[in-house]
């Protein structure tokens, strides 16, 4: 089923446009100035909407002062009170996300949507498991299906009123549920979904962990909009999300390396090598598939299938350009001659 389009200022999410990658501020939203200097350093690590918690009337106020000083959507995060949500959009926020676990009654909903409707703002219900309503806790548990239900029932409220323009998001802090809860809502609802798994942790067990589940749905066609979430700095969200996204197949961009884990055959030292190409490449949204082999086995084989590649042997390479062999030269010469001409090609 593909997702419906919704628009969000000048970006699409769902309907077959590019997947697009979010990330979160955490900075104190009422300091406009510290929110939107954030913003701007993920604007330029590749972020395309970027989030912020509107907690009190003070984060709403900053609204307008953060939208001028950027140039991404802007989307409201709002917990426990509605009339922070509308007194956002009516700032100029660009979308919400509610959470139906907090949000308050179906009156207040609909008070919400009445306002989002006008302005032509799109609201994100994101669930997460940890904060689901009482009663799907007590029907279903912390599972797959209780946060779907939560998801659509809210959703049809939302319809009630006449207003599709609805993003879901269905977290959990377990890679499993997360990808069952995302499945099943694929299969049940037209929505775009913002893919993630929430409070994933830092570094390298984040990664690990957002990778398989927000991967696995992406494999199978599965996901609109992606957050990875991650402790620290939100910036290496965007370049996690961008390794995840190219490692899908989902968007392809920037350079991509391909290099072997060596073995007893190898007899340079491969990763010595694989870290001067990397330092030596320039940032570049052009996509490039690179390969960087160790021995004869894999190597020509792999160099052949990249974009640029090269093999090596014990005291010479082979580098490949589109399938082709283009030379064939010694070490150490031929690993500076093999990054120049892949700068050329990210000229």
């Amino acid at each position: 089923m593909r997702s419906k389009a919704i628009k969000i200022r000048d970006i699409y999410i769902g309907g077959g446009h590019p997947v697009t990658i979010q990330s979160m501020t955490n900075t104190d939203t009422r300091d406009a100035e510290a929110t939107a200097a954030q913003i701007l350093r993920l604007e330029e690590a590749g972020c395309e909407i970027v989030r912020f918690s509107v907690y009190d009337e003070d984060c709403a106020a900053a609204i307008p002062r953060i939208k001028a000083l950027t140039h991404i959507p802007l989307v409201a995060d709002i917990h426990f009170d509605h009339r922070l949500a509308i007194a956002a959009i009516e700032n100029g926020v660009d979308k919400v996300r509610i959470n139906p676990g907090n949000i308050g009654s179906e009156a207040k909903v609909r008070e919400l949507v009445a306002c989002a409707k006008d302005r032509g703002i799109p609201i994100r219900i994101g669930v997460n498991g940890g904060s689901l309503e009482k009663d799907i806790l007590a029907k279903y548990g912390v599972t797959a299906e209780g946060m779907v239900e939560s998801a659509l029932s809210h959703a049809a409220i939302l319809e009630r009123c006449g207003f599709y323009d609805i993003v879901l998001s269905l977290k959990a802090s377990t890679v499993k549920k997360t990808v069952e809860a995302y499945r099943t809502a694929r299969e049940r609802s037209p929505y775009p979904l913002l893919l993630g798994v929430t409070e994933a942790g830092m570094g390298e067990a984040a990664l690990v962990k957002s990778a398989i589940g927000i991967g696995s749905l992406l494999v199978d066609g599965i996901g609109d909009t992606v957050r990875v979430s991650m402790t620290g700095d939100p910036v290496q969200e965007v370049y996690a999300a961008k390794r995840i996204l190219s490692a899908a197949g989902a968007r392809s961009e920037g350079v991509e390396i391909v290099s072997c884990p060596t073995c007893g055959r190898t007899r340079v030292d491969l990763k010595s090598i694989v870290e001067k190409v990397e330092a030596s490449l320039p940032n570049a949204n052009k996509p490039l598939k690179v390969a960087v082999m160790g021995c004869a086995v894999n190597g020509p084989g792999e160099a052949r299938e990249a974009d640029i590649g090269i093999a090596f042997g014990s005291i010479n390479a082979v580098v490949f350009k589109k399938g082709e062999l283009l030379y064939s030269d010694k070490l150490p010469g031929v690993i500076d001659r093999f990054i120049a001409d892949i700068r050329k090609e990210l000229e």
